[in-house]
């Protein structure tokens, strides 16, 4: 997995490649929620066009930063979500935790 993250305004958009499965992905995904925490930003958008795959540890990574961010005072919105990873967010009820958006302006206005 890849992160690139790049800035709309005051939303930091991750852009993920590949797939999320935990171990080295989670520790990425953790100290770049954490570093992101750190320097004040508390809007982001996780953008999962480019991810075919997502395990339950996957998942876990994703409600971590979820977590973190609230923690904090932000949000964490998800863009672009394929159909196999909506399918399991409805299956596991995640879908009900996460506001997720197709169109990357809908998702960034979305903190207005």
């Amino acid at each position: 997995m890849t992160i690139r993250q790049r800035e709309i305004g005051d939303v930091v958009v991750l852009d993920i490649d590949g797939k999320i499965m935990g171990g080295v992905d989670s520790e990425l995904f953790q100290e770049t929620i954490q570093s992101l925490i750190d320097s004040g930003k508390r809007k982001v958008v996780v953008n999962l066009e480019n991810v075919k795959w997502i395990n339950s540890t996957g998942l876990g990574v994703l409600i971590a930063g979820y977590s973190a961010l609230q923690k904090s005072g932000g949000r964490l919105k998800l863009l672009q979500v394929s159909e196999r990873v909506e399918g399991l967010l409805n299956i596991t009820k995640l879908s009900t935790i996460f506001e997720s958006y197709q169109g990357e302006d809908e998702a960034v206005e979305s903190f207005v």
